[in-house]
């Protein structure tokens, strides 16, 4: 019961990390060109994670119950697998990197449930069929979108840039700035809702996750009457009291800010003007929006931070700071191989000391 009321702290700690750490990706833009105060940005983006956030249940679902057996999955799997994400976060974070808190959060899943499993690589669903026909699995649910959202978030960006351009080709930069420092309000509020729906989500389902594996190890069999709310009504439900803990969290830990990595985002990448915050926005929120809806578990920051290369590189390719995206994109790449150690140690480490 103890441990089990320690992977709770742990997953609304990963999540309030989750909410400083991908803060950057919902406001990093607005501030950078200076529609919003850092503070008003930080306020404006809780207000719409909290929103998202209490929106729907499909990607909760996902990682509850379509990436590892549940047989694999215990107590001290879960807190390994919150530890290993933790520690990544901090550690990009510190670095004033943006990494996938969902990638992050996936792969400590992954290397915790292996070590539970004693390296039975059968317990990663890799790629499956669900009751209802749906694709299920680390291949579809994750691989691909993890190649595939960067790739539309880039193309995107670049396409939604140039119609702009073209369309207001003959208005004065006077104008367009007027214009899209009030539209840019809109796309950063629709960014920060579609992190909401996206992000938290990943959370509710590793907390589901977490109580369907104490009940098959009959840790919730006796419990005192204030923990009742601990057991599940089925095994594929998500309870809204964890819906609502996550969604205050995040919207908490957006408050709380990110500056390092607002910094990298909205600074160090590409020089923005309003409009090419509101079309990198516009961009990142709409695929984070249709992902959620069918329940893909995407990364934002992988989203949003393509969107804003191709956006500066529609202006011209020289204009996207290639050495800073690179240290991105190596910080990308070594994700989910590392809190895959990280959990699977973890693990391996709470095991021995029991």
């Amino acid at each position: 019961m103890t441990l089990l009321l320690l992977v709770l702290l742990a997953a609304l700690v990963f999540e309030y990390i989750n909410g400083f750490h991908d803060t950057a990706n919902a406001i990093a833009t607005v501030v950078s060109t200076k529609v919003l105060t850092p503070r008003m940005a930080v306020l404006w983006a809780a207000f719409w994670n909290l929103i998202g956030a209490l929106t729907g249940t499909a990607v909760a679902k996902t990682i509850s119950s379509g990436l590892v057996e549940a047989s694999a999955v215990n107590t001290t799997t879960i807190f390994a697998a919150l530890c290993g994400g933790i520690i990544w976060n901090i550690f990009t974070w510190w670095l004033g990197l943006p990494s996938s808190s969902s990638h992050a959060l996936i792969g400590g899943l992954c290397g915790a449930a292996l070590a539970t499993a004693k390296g039975n690589w059968g317990v990663l669903m890799w790629s499956r069929v669900d009751a209802k026909g749906a694709a299920i699995g680390l291949w579809p649910k994750v691989v691909k979108p993890m190649v595939g959202s960067p790739v539309l978030g880039f193309i995107g960006g670049a396409l939604l840039m140039i119609l702009l351009i073209m369309a207001l080709r003959k208005v004065t930069p006077h104008i367009v700035n007027l214009i899209f420092g009030k539209a840019q309000l809109l796309s950063a509020g629709f960014m920060g809702w579609s992190h909401g729906t996206n992000d938290a989500q990943k959370t509710m389902g590793i907390i589901t996750l977490a109580l369907v594996g104490a009940t098959q190890d009959g840790t919730l069999k006796d419990l005192p009457a204030w923990a009742s709310f601990l057991r599940l009504p089925d095994a594929k439900s998500i309870p809204s009291w964890i819906i609502w803990a996550c969604a205050i969290t995040m919207a908490a830990g957006t408050a709380a800010g990110g500056w390092r990595i607002i910094k990298t985002m909205g600074h160090k990448m590409v020089k923005m003007q309003p409009v090419h915050g509101f079309a990198a926005e516009t961009t990142a929120a709409t695929i984070l929006y249709a992902t959620g809806y069918f329940g893909i578990p995407v990364s934002t920051t992988h989203v949003i931070s393509t969107s804003i290369m191709g956006v500066g590189a529609a202006k011209r390719f020289s204009a996207v700071k290639w050495g800073v995206v690179e240290r991105i994109v190596w910080a990308w790449v070594l994700t989910i191989p590392a809190t895959a150690l990280l959990g699977y140690g973890i693990e391996r480490l709470m095991v021995a000391a029991q």
